[in-house]
């Protein structure tokens, strides 16, 4: 044997346990003659490793260039360190160290191998719903604390039997310290337990009696990965409708799960990158284009022409959609606007009234996290809801935090922040904090979290709206507070995505947002850097009678768009275009918004959806937060580039765009039984083109800059690629990983709240 020649210590962090990444490494260093350990501890892994100079250099090489596929690497460093006359490479029990900056993995998708071991008689997991390896299975939802290890995770009690034992500890077998291993002899077990009974049912084939139970059109909620599902035959229109009742959920798109790509494919449009969002190990809900015909209840997404469609993530999945036969409604297990049930008690509790059967299991769900949801805007993946299968993995930024940051996020869609060094830490989707559950869930998800990824915030950042509970949560906390304006944490979500840390011009566009005037905004462009923003542009405010209640009806604002339009008066077309609304309605309305009786004023471009959707498609009401801006968009025609005319307003220190003209204008269209799927597309591009007009404005002051686009209105494909389109030649970024919504705005907050206290 040849004498070792150096030594060297790699630390590796990122997502990096539980996911085989000590068997690659000990494989790596068989395969290229190095010797030495390698081990997991609260930091990540490392790696010390022995051999001449050229072969570990070739050894880092290969370490840095092809991980694992489930590894995410957020950091490598090497330093020397004496040599050590090793004769092997092993892999060493996990070491507890101060440190926990470490990103647990996130749950992945059961890979292939192990479905083919729950669907093979011969195999000894034949039918074992809790099938996994070190490539796929929970890991995040299971995690008790940080270092990722059995004895941290709810899998501690299971003891393994002989044959799982020699799996996990053989360093060339595929489930080598995948910590969630198990078997049927060893392992967690189901129980179908009926509604209507005290005690579970005994049962040979809990699966099947579910599958059986489903087919019957009976609703069953199903324990996950990361909380409950309420699943129904998806085909049918009485199930369906029956769930929607008991739910509490009267025309919010309900999620469904099919067992392959084909079945998703006859169900829906799906493109490559469709395809990929679908298969990939995140596994999240894809929005896609609904196929006419494919045989779903209406009722699965009633008046809207997208489907959210899933595939299995998890074996039992696989088997129960295998058994049942027939697509799923896989929808979150809760009553509307509570958080989803996560365990068997909570879930007997508050599910006991909606689903006729539980399907239960002993394997407990540390921490509850709903299924991620993503679409595709312009030829690209975008996050609608970064949750399972993304969470706990960090976002890397590209100037280091001065001090670790708790950001709490928004009120609506919430998710929270925990940053560090380079690396920000945002957690799983809670929802909107408009109630004691949800706010429960929130705070006890942040205690978790800190836990998981060892950072003790020394500073919070939090919106500027006071009675937002993410607010109030953050004032009630001992660190130094700073309060973060809604839309420039928008806009600097955006820009830290993309390692933007100079000057950019920001549109940041969405329903609502808290000014630093105390007005709600939300039509923004600004110049913004992450500790500053001026804002230069926004739009003609929209006067709501009733504040919230204007958003749930939102012919009042289509009401309120006419009247400015048309000074003060409504136009012959009001009648037939608000036939849902009477004439009595209508005119004590007019006169509400005509005296400033409780009106507030409103710029947000959402509010601008709702009210022309509202208007063109007499929608009286919205069942959900942006039903009407939806519809809306969903119903233009793509293909027509038709604009109506708008006016910029420069008088005052504040540009204002003036859509009063292009009212007008729609209106006539409406008048002379243009279709709404046209003037739907002159909306969106007359929007595009408004928005593209004032940028370019402000960039011929301000010389060429990248220029961001975030709120929840970039979701809207049909309006991004618009505004892409119409700034030919600009630099233009849109999101891609960090939601452009709520759900990305803690982000921004995190990233603008350390470049503020750096000076202040």
């Amino acid at each position: 044997m040849s004498s070792v020649a150096e030594g060297k210590r790699i630390r590796i962090r990122g997502t990096v346990q539980g996911v085989g990444f000590r068997p690659w490494v000990y494989r790596v260093a068989q395969q290229s003659g190095v010797r030495g350990r390698v081990w997991n501890d609260a930091s990540g892994v490392t790696i010390d490793a022995f051999g001449d100079g050229p072969t570990l250099r070739a050894f880092e090489a290969a370490l840095h260039d092809s991980p694992p596929p489930a590894a995410r690497i957020a950091g490598f460093e090497c330093s020397a360190i004496p040599v050590e006359p090793l004769r092997a490479f092993v892999i060493e029990q996990s070491a507890s160290a101060a440190e926990h900056l470490v990103s647990i993995p996130p749950d992945l998708a059961t890979c292939d191998d192990c479905v083919k071991d729950i669907f093979d008689p011969a195999n000894r997991r034949y039918r074992y719903p809790f099938t996994n390896c070190t490539n796929c299975g929970p890991r995040f939802t299971i995690a008790t604390d940080a270092p990722y290890d059995r004895a941290a995770t709810t899998m501690a009690p299971f003891e393994m039997c002989g044959p799982c034992r020699h799996e996990y500890e053989d360093v060339l077998d595929r489930r080598f310290h995948a910590q969630p291993t198990a078997c049927p002899v060893c392992g967690p077990q189901l129980e179908l337990v009926w509604t209507g009974k005290d005690d579970g049912t005994p049962s040979a084939d809990a699966i099947g009696e579910a599958a059986a139970a489903l087919r019957r059109g009976l609703i069953v909620a199903v324990k996950g990965i990361g909380g409950f599902h309420l699943a129904c035959d998806a085909t049918s229109e009485p199930a369906v409708r029956r769930l929607r009742e008991r739910k509490h959920r009267d025309a919010k798109p309900l999620a469904v799960m099919v067992p392959t790509l084909d079945a998703a494919s006859e169900l829906a449009v799906v493109t490559p990158v469709h395809r990929d969002l679908l298969t990939s190990p995140e596994r999240p809900i894809v929005l896609m284009e609904k196929r006419p015909g494919g045989g779903l209840a209406e009722a699965v997404a009633p008046r809207n022409g997208q489907l959210g469609l899933m595939l299995p993530y998890s074996p039992l999945h696989h088997l129960l959609l295998a058994d049942a036969g027939c697509p799923l409604v896989m929808t979150s297990g809760n009553l509307s606007d509570e958080p989803i049930a996560f365990t068997n008690d909570d879930a007997r509790l508050r599910l006991g009234a909606i689903a006729d059967v539980l399907l239960l299991h002993d394997r407990e769900i540390h921490t509850r996290c709903d299924d991620s949801v993503a679409t595709v805007v312009a030829g690209g993946p975008l996050l609608v809801r970064r949750s399972r299968g993304y969470v706990p993995r960090a976002v890397s930024v590209r100037t280091p935090f001065a001090a670790p940051v708790l950001a709490t996020g928004a009120l609506l869609k919430n998710t929270f922040c925990l940053a560090s060094g380079t690396q920000a830490f945002l957690g799983p989707h809670i929802g909107d904090l408009e109630n004691l559950e949800t706010y429960d869930s929130f705070t006890t998800a942040i205690e978790r979290f800190q836990r998981f990824v060892g950072i003790r915030p020394e500073l919070v950042a939090c919106d500027l709206h006071p009675d937002y509970l993410s607010t109030r949560y953050a004032e009630q906390r001992p660190e130094r507070v700073i309060r973060v304006q809604h839309h420039h944490a928008h806009v600097v979500s955006a820009m830290a995505e993309h390692g933007l840390d100079g000057r950019v011009i920001g549109i940041a566009y969405d329903g609502t947002g808290y000014g630093t005037d105390g007005t709600s905004w939300g039509g923004e462009i600004l110049v913004a850097t992450h500790a500053r923003f001026e804002r230069l542009a926004s739009f003609r405010p929209i006067a709501l009678v009733g504040g919230d209640a204007a958003v749930r009806e939102p012919w009042r604002g289509a009401l309120a768009l006419l009247l400015d339009a048309h000074d003060g008066e409504l136009p012959d077309a009001a009648e037939r275009l608000m036939r849902s609304v009477s004439a009595a309605e209508r005119e004590q309305m007019r006169q509400l918004i005509l005296r400033g009786v409780h009106v507030s004023r409103a710029r947000g471009v959402g509010r601008y959806f709702d009210a022309f959707g509202a208007l063109f498609l007499d929608r009286r009401r919205a069942a959900f937060e942006g039903q009407v801006a939806l519809e809306w968009n969903q119903v233009a025609d793509r293909t027509s580039r038709r604009t109506y005319p708008f006016t910029i307003d420069e008088r005052q220190p504040l540009m204002e765009l003036d859509l009063r003209s292009a009212v007008r204008a729609a209106v006539d269209d409406a008048s002379r039984g243009v279709p709404a799927a046209v003037i739907a597309a002159a909306f969106h591009n007359t929007l595009a083109a408004a928005t593209s007009a004032v940028v370019l404005r402000v960039m011929d002051a301000t010389g060429p800059l990248p220029v961001v686009a975030s709120g929840g209105c970039f979701q809207n494909a049909m309006l991004a690629e618009g505004i892409r389109e119409a700034l030919t030649g600009v630099d233009v970024r849109l999101h891609a990983q960090v939601p452009p919504g709520d759900g990305g705005i803690a982000l921004g907050q995190a990233v603008a709240a350390n470049a503020i206290a750096k000076i202040s």
